[in-house]
C-alpha cells in the first residue's frame, strides 16, 4: 500500500498488455529519463524465411555523447508465463535484429517522423555533437559496435526469469519493473526505478556553478559499492573480491575498477581495486567482483552533509580518473 494523509493507494495489477503498454507510454519521460526516446512502434524484423518477430517498440538511448544505444523492447506481463515466452523473445529479436539492422533502422525511421517531438530530441542531439542528420545517427545505432542491447519491462520479476535475462545471454538485457496503485476514487499512480537512475545523474540534481562537468556514461570504468566496516575489512581488504551485488547488463564490459563506499560513521569512498573478472554469483541473479590486485587508499571522498549527492544505497558508477580528482562525492558523480 502506498498511503497519504489525502489518500491511500492499492496494487491495481494490470489486465491486459495493451493497458499496461498504454502506462508504459503515459510516464514515459520520467521512466526512461530526459535524453531517451522512447519508439511505440510494432512492425515485423528478420529476413523471409529465417527468424521474423514483432518487438513492442524501441528506446533511444542519447545519454551519452559518444556512444548512443538503440534498445529492442519487449513488453511483458508476469502472468503471461514470462520464463518461457520472454527468453524465447530476446533471442529471437537478437537473430532478427543482426539479420535485418537495414529494417529496424527504416522502422525507427517512419516512426520518428510520424512523432514530431521524438524526432526533436533527436535532431538536438544531432546537432549538439555534430553529426550530419538523424541518418547518420541511426546508421550508428544500428550498425555500431554492440548494437543488439534488449529491454524487458514488466510488471512484476520473478527471480528465476531474472537470472535467465542476466546469466544465459552473451548480450545486455536491462530490465524496468512498472507497477500500477488505484485509489478509492479510482486515481491511479505508477511505482518504478528509472532507467539507469544510477548511471546518469540523479534526477533533480542542477549543475551548480563550478561543478564537475557530467561524466559521460561512455567513460565510465568504475563501480562504487556502500561497505559496513565489517565486510569491508573481510571481504574487500582481506579477500579481494565483492561479492552479491546487482551490475547493470550494459556496465559490466564497462567496468574496470571497483570503489568501496564505507557507510556512517566513515561516509567517505576509501579504497579503490583493479578487477580481473565480474562472475555470476552462485546461481543467483547477482555477482561477485574478483580483484586483479589488493585495494589501494584512496581520498578519503567525504559524503557532504546536506549535500546534493547523497549517501549510495546501491552501486554507482563513475570514472576512475574523475574519482580521483574528487574532494567529495559531489565531485564523484
Amino acid at each position: 500500500m502506498l498511503w497519504s494523509k489525502s489518500d491511500s493507494f492499492t496494487i491495481h495489477p494490470f489486465e491486459t498488455e495493451a493497458d499496461f503498454e498504454k502506462a508504459i507510454t503515459e510516464c514515459s519521460e520520467p521512466l526512461f529519463g530526459p535524453k531517451r526516446v522512447y519508439v511505440d512502434t510494432k512492425k515485423k524484423i528478420g529476413l523471409k524465411g529465417k527468424t521474423q518477430n514483432i518487438p513492442d517498440g524501441y528506446l533511444i538511448d542519447l545519454a551519452s555523447a559518444l556512444e548512443p544505444r538503440l534498445y529492442v523492447v519487449e513488453n511483458e506481463l508476469a502472468k503471461h508465463d514470462p520464463l518461457k515466452h520472454i527468453a524465447v523473445q530476446i533471442l529471437e529479436f537478437s537473430l532478427s535484429f543482426e539479420t535485418s539492422p537495414h529494417t529496424v533502422k527504416n522502422i525507427v525511421k517512419d516512426a520518428l517522423v510520424a512523432d514530431e517531438h521524438a524526432m526533436l530530441q533527436c535532431q538536438e542531439y544531432v546537432t549538439t555533437n555534430n553529426l550530419d542528420n538523424v541518418d547518420v545517427l541511426l546508421e550508428r545505432l544500428v550498425h555500431g559496435q554492440g548494437r543488439f542491447n534488449a529491454l524487458v519491462i514488466i510488471d512484476e520479476l520473478p527471480e528465476e526469469l531474472e537470472q535467465v535475462l542476466i546469466n544465459k545471454f552473451k548480450f545486455p538485457v536491462e530490465i524496468l519493473t512498472l507497477e500500477c496503485y488505484s485509489s478509492p476514487k479510482g486515481e491511479h499512480v505508477y511505482r518504478f526505478e528509472p532507467f539507469l537512475v544510477d548511471v546518469t545523474p540523479e534526477a533533480g540534481v542542477k549543475a551548480t556553478k563550478g561543478a564537475v562537468p557530467q561524466l559521460d556514461p561512455s567513460n565510465i570504468d568504475t563501480i562504487v559499492v556502500p561497505a559496513r566496516d565489517e565486510g569491508f575489512q573481510d571481504v574487500f581488504l582481506h579477500d579481494n573480491r565483492w561479492w552479491a551485488i546487482r551490475i547493470h547488463a550494459s556496465m559490466i564490459p564497462k567496468i574496470k575498477y571497483v570503489a568501496a563506499y564505507r557507510v556512517a560513521p566513515e561516509s567517505a569512498i576509501t579504497h579503490i581495486a583493479s578487477v580481473s573478472s565480474i562472475e555470476p554469483w552462485r546461481g543467483t541473479n547477482k555477482y561477485v567482483i574478483n580483484f586483479a590486485s589488493p585495494a589501494v587508499q584512496i581520498g578519503p571522498i567525504r559524503l557532504k552533509p546536506n549535500g546534493m549527492v547523497k549517501a549510495p544505497q546501491g552501486p554507482r558508477y563513475t570514472s576512475r580518473e574523475q574519482l580521483l580528482k574528487a574532494n567529495s562525492l559531489e565531485e564523484a558523480f
